[in-house]
């Protein structure tokens, strides 16, 4: 009897505790669906029935005249936006109030893989930005581009080696072993050869980041319900200590010194050997009103953050999103003929050889390359959290500290107000005459403000080299088995995926333009 009592009171007290917000922007006047206890609007998710941005995106289409649409993620409020206008104040006009993403469920207890540019918060996240930016100049990429070429060289070695065997090639795979032999050289000075070695290590450290099992998702959402109670387990157990010891070896191995490579352990260490990271704070002010100064200095556990944070990003975006535009190109032969006509011509003003200069050259392949993302972003949303308590003029809503905000690109980017024909693969519209400025704040692949991709503008030319690599020498068409519009993985967290692969027949190239 007693313990029947007590097995009562605690999902009572359980369902009060999460039904605790349900309120929120009913008192606020913000459309949302209803929400349902322990999961708030975001049911089917935690179902691993849809992904974090179908969800979103869903919650954009069923409220079309809205500018906001309220979503609760378990018993937290978060908001969805509609507007572009609105979109431009939180990623840059009134970037203070929206700094953090608000990934971390704990803002004090952080997992060391979680310390990243990407994933940190406040001033963590403000001094890397200023020490690691430096790090991403033209210059250093165009002397970290020869690595590039060598793995592009090999992934034309590859096709060869399956068109000579009559295999149809998932391009999936192609480009994320590509990614993954480029981060290897770029990111580590490490030679993966994923390419030629079907079992190779590094593919399958890659592989496993993306590869969310049961029990991750369950640590992911005892987090988000309860961040207090569960602080402390951590979602990227599964790969921290492995991931910092090889960055310890490899930093051993150069003895802590820049080696030369220009990869981006050396560029690590450069900034590493400034010393400790100095400046003043986002987060806290002086009685006076001024910032306090705050100070951090980059152990070995901040240095592997920042080391797996590129091998993430790099892998699955950059992968995604050149698979996604090479099936686009299988099924559009047209445009598939004027990328490489545009490859042809400024190859051939460089002895038909690649290099930074002729791939920055080639505007029709890059085109192209932002018409698939714009079908298919890696991020099919960007994240913030309110900082402190804010008042959005155009619906006059103010909300408090820590409300999630949502900007669904993948809806956004594919809503015919903005594009017209939003399914059809059309390059022109990123031509210089042909782009509009009131899209300038709906496109948004890489983001926008302070917190955009540092790495934009390497995770571009890594992706059109890999693009040019293959359409240079080969032709791209479907086969019986592939998929002309492939399913979202349910499972994708913020980069997401598709499920399956994306068979295509790679054709060797006879004529040229």
């Amino acid at each position: 009897m007693i313990l029947l009592i007590l097995s009562a009171v605690f999902f009572i007290t359980l369902y009060v505790y999460t039904t605790r917000t349900f309120d929120y922007w009913k008192k606020r006047g913000v459309k949302h669906d209803r929400p349902i206890p322990f999961f708030g609007t975001n049911k089917e998710n935690f179902l691993m029935k849809k992904s974090i941005t179908q969800m979103a995106a869903d919650a954009y289409w069923k409220y079309p005249t809205e500018k906001i649409v309220g979503f609760y993620r378990c018993s937290r409020p978060e908001l969805v936006i509609r507007d572009p206008v609105i979109a431009k104040r939180i990623l840059v006009t009134d970037f203070a109030y929206f700094y953090p993403r608000g990934i971390n469920p704990h803002k004090t207890v952080i997992e060391p893989l979680m310390r990243s540019l990407f994933f940190a918060d406040g001033d963590l996240w403000k001094l890397l930005r200023q020490r690691m930016t430096p790090a991403f100049t033209s210059g250093k990429l165009k002397a970290m581009f020869p690595l590039i070429v060598e793995r592009a060289v090999r992934l034309q070695s590859r096709v060869y080696d399956s068109i000579f065997r009559k295999k149809q090639i998932d391009a999936r795979d192609l480009m994320a072993r590509y990614t993954t032999d480029f981060i290897g050289a770029c990111g580590f000075g490490l030679d993966a050869d994923s390419l030629n070695d079907e079992d190779s290590a590094f593919r399958k450290l890659g592989a496993k980041i993306f590869d969310v099992k049961l029990k991750d998702f369950i640590v992911v959402i005892l987090k988000m319900m309860f961040p207090e109670t569960f602080k402390h387990l951590r979602f990227l157990s599964r790969m921290d200590k492995e991931l910092i010891a090889l960055v310890d070896e490899i930093q051993k191995q150069r003895n802590y010194q820049p080696s030369g490579r220009q990869d981006f352990i050396d560029l690590l260490l450069e900034t590493q050997k400034k010393g400790v990271m100095i400046g003043e704070s986002i987060e806290k002010v002086k009685l006076d009103g001024k910032p306090e100064i705050v100070q951090i200095h980059m152990d070995s556990e901040l240095f592997a953050a920042q080391v797996f944070v590129f091998f993430a990003a790099g892998f699955e975006t950059s992968s995604s999103a050149t698979s996604f535009t090479l099936l686009q190109l299988a099924y559009h032969p047209e445009v598939q003929k004027k990328v490489q006509q545009n490859i042809d011509t400024v190859l051939s003003k460089y002895n038909n050889l690649l290099c930074y200069d002729a791939v920055k050259e080639m505007n029709y392949l890059e085109c192209a390359f932002r018409e698939g993302m714009r079908m298919f972003p890696s991020l099919g949303q960007l994240v913030r959290r309110s900082a402190r308590k804010y008042t959005i003029p155009e619906v006059n809503v103010t909300i408090d500290e820590d409300v999630g905000i949502i900007i669904p690109l993948q809806a956004m980017q594919n809503d015919p107000q903005y594009f017209e024909n939003p399914e059809e693969f059309r390059p022109e519209r990123f031509l210089p005459e042909n782009i509009e400025e009131k899209n300038r704040y709906v496109y948004l692949p890489f983001g926008v403000g302070p917190r955009a991709c540092i790495g934009e503008r390497l995770g571009l030319m890594q992706s059109l080299a890999g693009l040019a690599a293959v359409l240079m020498k080969f032709t791209v068409e479907p086969t019986p088995n592939t998929v002309r519009r492939p399913k979202v993985e349910p499972k994708s967290g913020i980069v997401q995926s598709i499920q399956g692969g994306i068979p295509l027949y790679f054709r060797e190239r006879i004529e040229k333009y």
